[in-house]
């Protein structure tokens, strides 16, 4: 019951500042520096497929990079994205060195205090395993093993906290160990460096369909939590803008095509 009442007021939260502009018809003024730009320079850590990495041509593609490009196309903008790191993406953002995050950022109410969130989706966390691993219901069937994790995500987090209901019920805890991107906790994975790899588990679907047998998805997901577009304090117009042009998607099916693209319409929020 509690976590219910915990994740509708986190949900109120997150809503609360763009509802008012989604029931408006008109776009509101964009910042004068964008306008003069033409464009919406947006942060994202690209590494973690199916929502932002770069193609063969090394180019950024995934959920998020299409519904950022559909989301400027709208306010007359281009896109221009700049690749940090996952822990570095507020701090970017703070010191405006860009205008957005799109990098499947759970809307969470330490984010919240420092930045705005426009929600776009649910998330879910899982694990990836090497084929043939047995599979886990929970973190906490993974006590004593070795797996990776990102540093900053939610995954992280949750396997400490993990550890905590391991270390009050005399089990040992889960050895975390932290890389700065994807790309090299999965590898430890694939070299059976770690038992698992603590992730998004819609990037654990995407490997396990792309690699069948090198991967496979750790089991069912055990946490679900809405995501959000980071957007600063300093710019709520173009909060706005954006919460506006989100729900003409999401009216006109542009919203569902790109879920539907990319299979995880699981995902998608209520038009």
């Amino acid at each position: 019951m509690k976590l219910k009442r915990a994740s509708s007021l986190l949900f109120a939260l997150a809503l609360a500042l763009p509802a008012a502009a989604m029931a408006q018809d008109a776009t509101p003024k964009l910042p004068d520096n964008i306008v003069a730009s033409k464009t919406l320079t947006v942060c994202s850590a690209v590494n973690l497929p199916p929502m932002e990495f770069f193609s063969p041509s090394q180019q950024p593609e995934g959920v998020d990079i299409d519904l950022a490009n559909e989301l400027a196309g709208r306010l007359g903008l281009k896109t221009k994205f700049i690749n940090i790191p996952f822990a570095g993406l507020i701090p970017a953002l703070l010191a405006h060195n860009c205008d957005v995050i799109m990098s499947q950022l759970f809307i969470k109410p330490p984010r919240l205090k420092v930045i705005d969130e426009i929600p776009y989706m649910n998330s879910q966390e899982g694990f990836i395993m090497k084929a043939g691993k047995p599979k886990v219901a929970s973190p906490e069937e993974l006590s004593g093993k070795k797996v990776a994790s990102v540093t900053g995500t939610t995954a992280t987090d949750l396997m400490k906290a993990a550890n905590e209901k391991l270390a009050a019920a005399g089990k040992p805890p889960i050895n975390i160990v932290l890389f700065p991107e994807n790309t090299p906790a999965l590898q430890q994975v694939q070299f059976g460096q770690v038992d698992a790899y603590g992730v998004a588990y819609e990037t654990a679907l995407y490997y396990a369909a792309l690699q069948p047998s090198q991967f496979e998805v750790g089991g069912a997901p055990y946490f679900k939590i809405l995501t959000g577009i980071g957007v600063s304090k300093d710019t709520p117009s173009l909060r706005d803008a954006l919460s506006a042009k989100l729900k003409d998607m999401m009216k006109d099916g542009t919203y569902a095509k790109i879920f539907t693209k990319w299979h995880i319409e699981a995902d998608m929020l209520p038009g």
